[in-house]
């Protein structure tokens, strides 16, 4: 290690550059070796898996025991919030919206392939199931197209970055409204919107 060191200060020291340069590489080295030294949990190095704490005796305080959550609980939460961010990746892309459209879709409203076709056609022509796509002359956001695009707000705050949040409101917005897929595309064949 120390060979290591002599030889980074070495190779250093021959380099040919300014002395402003050098004092500017010093200072970089020398904040990353404070923060490396301050804090120790940055960067995964130390995560301590318990946190102890001890209280004095006292009259005036008063502790309860808050129940413990079991191992398989906190591993279910887990694998849920896996679960959750594997399909928001998987809706950034068209092929992985539809496919998250369709299971929302099945599991949620019980529509069928039929109810399917017709959202992937009304959502082809919004907005090619882009879940970045803006219409700047109306403000309609999103892959179905939210006007208002902070309407999403019910389902989301992160409506802008998060195509299942887009998803899951456009489905429950032509539930509420049309009632099926098929409705809304009818609509839209005729009015040019829905």
């Amino acid at each position: 290690m120390k060979r290591d060191i002599r030889e980074f200060f070495t190779a250093f020291s021959t380099l040919r550059i300014s002395r402003a340069s050098k004092v500017a590489i010093w200072a970089t080295v020398a904040s990353m070796l404070f923060i490396a030294t301050a804090q120790q949990s940055a960067y995964g190095l130390d995560f301590p898996m318990t946190t102890r704490l001890t209280l004095t005796d006292s009259k005036n305080l008063t502790v309860s025991k808050l129940p413990a959550a079991s191992l398989s609980t906190q591993i279910s939460e887990m694998a849920l919030v896996a679960n959750i961010s594997a399909q928001v990746e998987m809706a950034r892309s068209i092929v992985g919206a539809k496919k998250v459209a369709k299971s929302i879709m099945n599991t949620d409203y019980a529509w069928g392939d039929d109810e399917y076709a017709c959202l992937n056609r009304l959502w082809t022509k919004e907005s090619h199931w882009n879940y970045k796509a803006h219409n700047n002359r109306s403000g309609a956001h999103g892959i179905p197209q939210a006007l208002p695009a902070v309407k999403m707000e019910i389902i989301s705050t992160d409506w802008r970055t998060n195509p299942v949040t887009q998803i899951r409101w456009g489905l429950r917005y032509i539930d509420i409204r049309y009632e099926t897929p098929c409705q809304a595309w009818a609509k839209f064949k005729r009015s040019r919107y829905y």
